[in-house]
């Protein structure tokens, strides 16, 4: 009876095999770990509101007049800017665009309207909106957009034509107060 419950020792291709098995087993753990970060890493960035754009880096020029990189978008979403910023809040006069991307670099949100034959039902929306945030937001017209709405944030733009409080709320939060400074 001692001898029918022997003990058999593994040889040498009984442990190979195990090794093959651990080692697949470790390999399908790292794939489906990779996956699943891939996964998730899309689905944060492809979920983030608005149209990507690339980086025009963000060289300080002294005036709007100096010769500069054109911007890549129309509002501009980054690139040469001014050394100082446009006051948060409601304007009711454009910002030049080398003045509102700093706005952007310092965690800003622009939303601009264009209203050729005026829309005061829009702006008063708008505005209503834009009251909501204490700082980085701005409000101002953009004459000569193709859209009626835009919105911008450091390399992302959105526009439309009418006014979806969802929609603007919800890119506001995406950017605002994220400061795109380069680190040296």
């Amino acid at each position: 009876m001692a001898q029918d419950k022997k003990q058999e020792k593994p040889g040498p291709l009984g442990l190979a095999q195990r090794r093959r098995r651990l080692w697949a087993l470790g390999i399908g753990v790292v794939v489906v770990a990779a996956a699943a970060v891939g996964y998730f890493t899309y689905r944060a960035v492809a979920s983030l509101p608005g149209t990507p754009m690339p980086d025009l880096g963000n060289l300080h020029i002294q005036t709007p007049e100096e010769p500069h990189t054109p911007y890549n978008s129309e509002p501009p979403t980054s690139g040469p800017h001014l050394p100082y910023l446009a006051p948060w809040g409601i304007h009711t006069e454009p910002i030049t665009k080398e003045l509102q991307v700093h706005n952007l670099e310092d965690g800003g949100v622009m939303v601009q309207y264009n209203c050729p034959s005026g829309c005061p039902d829009v702006v008063e929306k708008l505005k209503a909106i834009v009251e909501g945030y204490p700082d980085r937001v701005i409000l101002a017209p953009y004459p000569g957009m193709k859209t009626r709405i835009a919105l911008t944030a450091w390399t992302r733009i959105d526009t439309f034509d009418r006014v979806d409080e969802s929609r603007i709320k919800g890119f506001i939060k995406a950017y605002r107060g994220i400061d795109h400074h380069k680190k040296g």
